[in-house]
């Protein structure tokens, strides 16, 4: 069944709400999405069991009358969903109060930005015993990027014997004091 098309009369309807918006139309991710000021405000599409309106930033949608859902629980951050099952349900002056309620929040600077989630650096123990025993070193390694730390991480605990291993950390060492990194040659 082909979830747009099976959905394309309510679609529409959804549709001609919102051109009576300050929305202008853009096509993103195969479907249509609403924006102000390049930002994304609504979005429709369809699928298999419902069609639906989705608010970039619907977590901040007062949502009095609770039709909005996350759709993705623990993953979903702002992302608000209002699911429709027949066009019976849809009810034109509601839509449009919730979005212009999203149009004033997005004005408003009232966004979730993703957070990059910092994975912490687990320095092995041959390395750390080098670093503490090296202040000097210690500072310099503690200047590289997380990235650049974990390359030298990896070019040590890639090695499969103890011997390699200390030999590795033996290598690196000056590359760290001369602010090199591993792999900064190839860039």
């Amino acid at each position: 069944m082909d979830k747009i098309n099976h959905w394309e009369t309510e679609l529409d309807i959804l549709k001609t709400i919102i051109s009576k918006t300050t929305l202008i139309e853009t096509s993103k991710w195969g479907g249509s999405v609403y924006v102000h000021n390049n930002k994304n405000i609504v979005g429709v599409g369809g699928f298999k069991k419902f069609f639906t309106l989705w608010f970039f930033n619907g977590a901040y949608l007062k949502d009095e009358k609770k039709y909005l859902v996350n759709a993705n629980e623990g993953v979903t951050k702002s992302l608000r969903q209002w699911r429709f099952t027949s066009k019976d349900e849809i009810i034109e002056d509601e839509i449009l109060a919730y979005i212009q309620e999203a149009i004033i929040n997005e004005e408003q600077g009232k966004i979730i930005k993703p957070k990059k989630e910092k994975e912490a650096i687990i320095i092995p123990n041959h390395l750390q015993k080098v670093l503490d025993s090296d202040i000097n070193l210690k500072y310099a390694f503690s200047k590289f990027s997380p990235y650049k730390q974990k390359e030298f991480i990896e070019y040590i605990e890639t090695a499969k014997r103890e011997e390699t291993k200390l030999s590795r950390i033996e290598k690196i060492k000056l590359m760290i004091l001369d602010n090199i990194g591993l792999n900064d040659k190839y860039r």
